[in-house]
């Protein structure tokens, strides 16, 4: 079993962004902006807080732009210096990771999350690594560890992998993987067994997987076999829990508000829980929303 510090983070970024169009025709979902940031920009923000190094992207076709915002833009760069707004140019070097440290892969088929890791497998070392979906975004409580930082913790007291979990409605644990949990010390808990997008009555618990893992590289004895799982895909629930029996395996109640980017409400949830915060308009928004609400 792998065990050390976790340096490298896989993204998942090859899907569709169906549920965005006609916005996203062009534009990979995971550049869509909340308030001045795009998504995958919070989750690289996210993971070196926790203290990775090293970022694997699974990208797909139309994700040019991904690579583009991770790279130098000399003439913008060079345009705002000369109109003396070096504030800005240092803010773009500064979310730039070094050289070296992105590497990109195509999924070339969209068959799911678990395939999606798999396709990363000939570029990881046996080693813990983790595995954050852009589309979510984790706001940590003020001043505390982001939701990433919580979960290397938990691998560096327990080794094997580590889920992010939390509560859902019951009438939605048909649209998660949920997990039936085990013994409980404070926000850390034991994963007995596991369950992909499950009917209400078959269940196990309403404690959903949702979008943050430290894992180890014997998930891809299982993803190697290509398993179809729910929904006709290769299903990364499947494929950790296959090691149920081999390897320790925790989920972390984090602390911090969660916002499914992957939906409409959730973004535009998002949008406004980040613009409210921002120091430039939160007032103003403030303001805004306050008049709007009082108009319906």
């Amino acid at each position: 079993m792998a065990s050390g510090a976790v340096k490298t983070a896989i993204l998942p970024v090859g899907g569709l962004g169906s549920r965005f169009l006609p916005a996203t025709k062009a534009m990979p979902k995971e550049m869509l902006t909340v308030v001045d940031k795009p998504l995958v920009q919070y989750a690289i923000d996210e993971a070196r807080a926790a203290g990775i190094e090293n970022f694997i992207f699974v990208t797909g076709r139309g994700k040019t732009a991904i690579e583009d915002h991770f790279d130098h833009s000399f003439e913008l760069e060079h345009t705002l210096a000369e109109r003396g707004k070096n504030h800005y140019v240092e803010m773009m070097r500064s979310m730039m990771p070094e050289p070296g440290q992105i590497a990109y892969v195509r999924q070339q088929d969209p068959l799911g999350l678990g395939h999606a890791i798999w396709c990363a497998r000939h570029m990881l070392k046996d080693e813990a690594f983790a595995v954050l979906l852009p589309d979510i975004i984790i706001d940590p409580v003020d001043g505390g560890d982001g939701c990433l930082k919580q979960l290397v913790d938990a691998h560096d007291q327990y080794g094997g992998m580590v889920l992010a979990v939390e509560e859902v409605p019951p009438e939605r644990v048909s649209s998660y993987g949920i997990i039936d949990p085990g013994e409980v010390r404070g926000s850390h808990l034991e994963i007995r067994a596991m369950v992909e997008k499950p009917r209400i009555e078959d269940a196990p618990s309403n404690l959903c997987i949702t979008g943050r893992y430290v894992l180890c590289t014997e998930i891809f004895d299982f993803l190697d076999k290509g398993v179809r799982g729910a929904g006709n895909e290769i299903q990364l629930t499947d494929a950790i829990a296959a090691n149920l029996q081999k390897l320790p395996i925790h989920g972390v109640r984090f602390s911090g508000r969660r916002f499914d980017c992957g939906s409409k409400e959730g973004f535009v949830a998002a949008n406004l829980h980040f613009a409210l915060k921002h120091p430039e308009i939160g007032d103003k928004v403030l303001k805004s929303a306050t008049e709007i609400m009082a108009r319906q």
